[in-house]
């Protein structure tokens, strides 16, 4: 894992282009309003930029779409809404000009259709318009090309050169803006980088995302995730003199406390690995290397947040879970209540959704001896 990027600066607003009709993917509505992974396509990216932080964010719609978007976007917050042009070129410009009375410093531009919004494409393209006033996420191109007419394109150099554009594209508000004014007229346009250079501003490039696929054909809504997904985890700690006891998140008074590169809260440990096992996103020795001198001490809180932002990030979000702590000291009963408070606030369930329980292994083994705690832990994921 990586450390979290610092938060973006203020005065970032969005917009989010969903004024099409969608008519390649088949789906009986316009396809930024149909079904994908368990909430509307639009949704997914109108929460990644709230999540955030940027606000207001504004949604060129079909005209006579706005029933169709309150539904869809219904309890996002900054979210307002201006019917789209007749081209793409004219609804950003019309959500762009809805956006002057927030007086934003930067403005994302994103196509609806995107749903998978990663976060660190957001920092990164904000990050560049420090020296830059556009910036665009893109991907190389690894497959051979062709022209239409079945011209292959066959120096290297020519692939290498080339970039797949994505969005959102950056740029700060008033040039953009100017921009898009001064385009009136023109031909139409697919990309608002298009535009901006147009304008003679300078653009820069920054990594994209493969999560960034763009829902363009029936076939793009084909695969559904499965409703449920369970996944198990188990892990082991030494008791040791000298140590603190963490379990669920709780702090427990006892002689001895848990060993480990971390905090040792076992308990947490083995529900990150359920957690991950559900999604098949490896185990928390992957995510978080005992190696790594960054977690040495650190709070397992940050790890489970850390595996449910990934569950939510694969659609998913947290059914039940079930934790039984073994060991012979300390009594679990009396801390029961307080650790399920702690995992509820955690993985953002309520607390019914929460089992912790515990057992003896009636003396045998190396918990019956006291020489350490496991934890096995269940986890049940509900697509989103």
């Amino acid at each position: 894992m990586i450390a979290e990027p610092a938060p973006l600066p203020a005065r970032i607003a969005a917009v989010i282009v969903a004024a099409g009709q969608g008519l390649r993917a088949g789906q009986p509505l316009p396809k930024q309003f149909a079904p994908w992974r368990g909430k509307p396509v639009v949704r997914h990216s109108a929460e990644a930029l709230a999540a955030a932080g940027i606000a207001p964010i504004v949604v060129a719609i079909p005209e006579g779409g706005e029933e169709l978007a309150r539904a869809a976007l219904a309890g996002v917050p900054g979210v307002q809404f201006v019917t789209g042009g007749a081209t793409r070129q004219e609804s950003v410009r019309k959500a762009l000009e809805a956006l002057e009375a927030a007086e934003p410093a930067i403005v994302l531009i994103h196509d609806a259709a995107r749903p998978n919004l990663p976060q660190d494409v957001i920092h990164r393209l904000v990050a560049a318009l420090s020296d830059k006033p556009g910036a665009i996420p893109v991907l190389p191109v690894v497959d051979s090309l062709a022209h239409a007419e079945g011209c292959v394109m066959g120096a290297p150099a020519r692939r290498e050169a080339l970039r797949r554009v994505q969005t959102p594209q950056a740029f700060r508000y008033n040039d953009i803006l100017a921009a898009h004014r001064a385009w009136d007229g023109a031909p139409e346009t697919g990309d608002d980088a298009q535009v901006a250079q147009a304008a003679g501003l300078t653009i820069a490039l920054v990594d994209g995302d493969e999560a960034l696929h763009k829902l363009t054909f029936a076939s793009d809504f084909g695969t559904e995730l499965p409703p449920m997904r369970v996944g198990t985890g188990y892990d082991v700690h030494r008791l040791a003199d000298g140590e603190e006891l963490w379990l669920c998140g709780v702090k427990i008074d006892h002689a001895r406390g848990l060993a480990g590169h971390s905090d040792a809260d076992v308990a947490i440990h083995a529900l990150v690995d359920a957690i991950l096992g559900a999604i098949g996103d490896g185990d928390i020795g992957s995510h978080f290397p005992p190696s790594d001198e960054q977690w040495k001490g650190a709070s397992s809180d940050r790890f489970l947040s850390h595996a449910v932002s990934l569950a939510a990030k694969a659609g998913y979000r947290i059914g039940n879970v079930d934790l039984t702590i073994i060991c012979e000291a300390p009594k679990i009963g009396p801390h029961r209540q307080a650790m399920r408070e702690r995992l509820a606030d955690l993985l953002g369930t309520p607390i019914a959704a929460v089992s912790v329980k515990a057992t003896t292994t009636e003396r045998l083994g190396f918990a019956g001896r006291g020489e350490g705690i496991a934890t096995q832990a269940i986890a049940t994921l509900l697509r989103a």
